[in-house]
């Protein structure tokens, strides 16, 4: 056993607690199919969310600790439901009317409001399928379309035919009574509309697997539950797809979590084996709603990346997977930094440290080195500071603060510095906020301005932080004060950078004139 599967064994962090359930699971024999298989579910009622997304990165972070510990060959489903009715028309997507009048058909039967794929089941497909691609996914995607029509789906299907009484008495006691009257755990498909149906049926045929129903409009069909003519009710199909693909692993949002044991034994009825299941917490917008497909609330996979890099984002989704997370544009600059900092522990950790850092299951264990020199919050502060309109400008002051630096040699550094600025402009020019000092405050900068004018020290951080800390020791209680007044009035933030880096980065004399007009009333 290699030092690092001994350590993954004893790991903490929640991938390698989640891959040992599923070593366990097989402890006695492995699986009959050769591989444990791990599925992904997606409802493409709506554009993609960063929480779909977050769900197949958190399963792919689960599969990977699986691997390093388990020498069973896995496989990654991303199943699309795509079959579904469209239940609503969403509201971040052009063309409603058209949308209306296509409400209750599969999604790959409503035409695509975009007007560039087939329809808009596929449209929302390909969406998920460009941004898991981004990511460098290793995934099989399956659409509930081809799965119903192709054959794939018939075995579990006509078994769901012949034990439609246990499915049903499953099914009946979690719902109200009212609905209780007209539920069906099939959904069929009507022949002529092409719309799916929410009716009860009036006789299922286990011998023949035939389902018998009345229409709208009174009209009584007969149709085979297999070849696509029929859906499965969504809680079913979930506990059906599983026995249908001997699924072992998949995890799913919170609201989920009460199903669970539903889900488990329709797929025992059907012939199949529970797997092992992970409910995460939900994703909230800056208003702690939560994130929904249909509104668009809350920061999609593309607005993410256009501030800062896929790692980035992947090491916010690893953190505490169990605690609702707020995801707005604020967040990304601390994850940055925060990745960054993962990165650079990695480095000098043992084994044991490895496994638990976020950064080993962000890159499978192939982790890169960080040339991040100026942390992301700093160039902000910096992009701020200098008014920068372009990433020249700002590697202008890079450049002095750490001569071996470049764009070549450090790619990403400079990928930081496009996004800082970009960032910058977008959201912190806007909200900017200068304010006057006080006198104490004044005091302080006054001698702050004139201790870096005498100053012949080295240009580093630590020397300059400590000056920084001379000035503010005996005039603020608690020093926090202190920095705060330098953000508020320097920087127009209400918190920023480690104060003598910034020095160091910005420079001495350009501090001290940023200083000189702060007290003359410039900056307010």
């Amino acid at each position: 056993m290699t030092k690092m599967r001994d350590a993954a064994l004893n790991s903490k962090a929640w991938p390698f607690e989640e891959a040992r359930r599923l070593v366990k699971r097989y402890e006695k024999a492995p699986p009959e199919k050769g591989y444990v298989l791990f599925e992904t579910g997606y409802g493409p009622s709506g554009l993609p969310h960063i929480g779909t997304f977050g769900e197949v990165l958190r399963t792919t972070m689960i599969r990977r600790a699986f691997e390093e510990i388990s020498d069973i060959p896995t496989r990654l489903i991303c199943f699309s439901d795509d079959l579904d009715g469209m239940r609503k028309v969403p509201g971040n997507v052009p063309q409603q009317q058209m949308l209306a009048e296509h409400m209750h058909k599969p999604l790959t039967s409503v035409p695509d409001p975009f007007g560039e794929f087939e329809s808009f089941g596929h449209h929302n497909n390909a969406m998920l399928r460009r941004f898991l691609d981004t990511f460098g996914f290793d995934y099989e995607f399956y659409s509930a379309r081809e799965f119903y029509r192709s054959g794939q789906f018939d075995e579990i299907l006509r078994r769901a035919a012949e034990r439609y009484d246990a499915l049903m008495q499953v099914m009946l006691k979690s719902l109200r009574e009212e609905r209780r009257q007209t539920y069906s755990i099939f959904l069929p498909i009507h022949p002529e509309t092409g719309r799916v149906l929410y009716v009860p049926m009036k006789h299922v045929d286990a011998a023949a697997h035939t389902v018998t129903f009345d229409d709208e409009d009174g009209r009584e069909w007969t149709l085979p539950v297999t070849g696509g003519n029929v859906k499965l009710q969504w809680k079913p199909d979930f506990g059906a797809r599983w026995a249908a693909l001997d699924v072992d692993f998949e995890m799913y949002g919170k609201e989920h979590a009460t199903n669970t044991a539903i889900y488990d034994r329709i797929c025992e009825i059907l012939g199949g084996r529970k797997p092992e299941h992970f409910s995460y917490e939900l994703f909230l917008d800056e208003n702690g709603q939560k994130i929904s497909k249909s509104s668009g609330n809350g920061i999609s996979i593309d607005q993410w990346l256009s501030y800062a890099s896929t790692e980035s984002l992947s090491y916010f989704m690893y953190q505490k997977p169990k605690t609702a997370k707020r995801m707005y544009f604020d967040v990304i600059p601390k994850a940055v930094d925060e990745y960054h900092q993962q990165l650079r522990a990695f480095v000098k950790q043992d084994e044991a440290g490895r496994a638990n850092n976020p950064v080993w299951h962000i890159h499978g264990g192939q982790v890169p080195q960080s040339k991040l020199v100026v942390p992301f919050a700093m160039l902000l502060n910096l992009a701020s500071v200098a008014g920068a309109d372009s990433k020249d400008q700002l590697w202008g002051f890079i450049r002095r603060y750490a001569p071996q630096a470049s764009p070549e040699t450090h790619p990403d550094l400079d990928q930081a510095a496009e996004f800082a600025l970009r960032y910058y402009r977008d959201f912190v020019r806007p909200t900017r906020a200068f304010r006057t000092p006080d006198a104490t405050e004044r005091d302080a900068l006054a001698d702050l301005r004139d201790r870096l004018s005498r100053y012949d020290g080295p240009v580093e951080d630590e020397a300059l932080q400590a000056v920084v800390y001379d000035v503010g020791r005996d005039r603020f209680d608690p020093l926090r004060g202190w920095f705060t007044a330098l953000y508020e009035v320097l920087l127009g933030a209400s918190q920023g950078p480690r104060f003598g880096g910034f020095i160091a980065l910005y420079g001495v004399d350009e501090t001290v004139a940023l200083i000189d007009r702060a007290l003359n009333g410039e900056l307010a």
